[in-house]
C-alpha cells in the first residue's frame, strides 16, 4: 500500500465514522462557519474547564469527504489538550495549508498526516481549514467566558 493510498483511507474513514460527531451539550460554546464554495457547513461545540483544557469538543455539519474528515480528526486532536497547546496544533496546520511549513509537521499528530497533500490542491485548502477556523474563534470565546 502507498503512502497516498493509506492518507485516502484515513480520510475516507473519519468521513464516514466521524468522531466527535453530533454530540452537542448545552454549556459549551458553539460556533458556526460555512464555505459557500462548495457548501460545506460545520457546527463546532467546546467547552474548555477551569483549568484550560479542551474538556469537550464535538461538531456536526454536511459537506466534502475533507471537509468532514478535517473537522472529525481536528475533534480528536485538541480534546484533552490545553487551550495552548490546542492553539499550537491550529497554526501548525493552518501554515502547512498556506504553505508557510512543511508537511511533515503534521506526523506528530496522528491522523492529521493524512492532511499532508491537500496543500497541493489550493480549491480544497478551504475544506479542510473550515473547521480548524472555526475551533480558533470557539477557542477564543470559550476564553472570554472563562476570564
Amino acid at each position: 500500500m502507498e503512502f497516498d493510498d493509506l492518507y485516502q483511507e484515513i480520510i475516507l474513514d473519519h468521513y464516514k465514522h466521524p468522531r466527535n460527531f453530533d454530540q452537542p451539550c448545552p454549556r459549551c460554546t458553539a460556533v458556526e462557519a460555512d464555505n459557500p464554495v462548495c457548501g460545506d457547513h460545520v457546527e463546532l461545540h467546546v467547552m474548555v474547564n477551569p483549568e484550560g483544557k479542551v474538556e469537550q469538543v464535538s461538531f456536526k455539519g454536511s459537506g466534502c469527504a475533507i471537509s468532514m474528515a478535517s473537522a472529525s480528526m481536528m475533534t480528536e486532536v485538541v480534546k484533552g489538550r490545553s487551550v495552548t497547546e490546542a492553539e499550537k496544533i491550529i497554526q501548525d496546520v493552518l501554515a502547512v495549508m498556506r504553505g508557510e511549513k512543511e508537511p511533515d509537521v503534521l506526523d506528530a499528530y496522528g491522523d492529521l498526516t493524512a492532511l499532508r497533500g491537500v496543500s497541493q490542491y489550493p480549491v480544497r485548502i478551504k475544506c479542510a481549514t473550515l473547521a480548524w477556523h472555526a475551533m480558533e474563534d470557539a477557542l477564543k470565546q470559550a476564553e472570554q467566558k472563562r476570564s
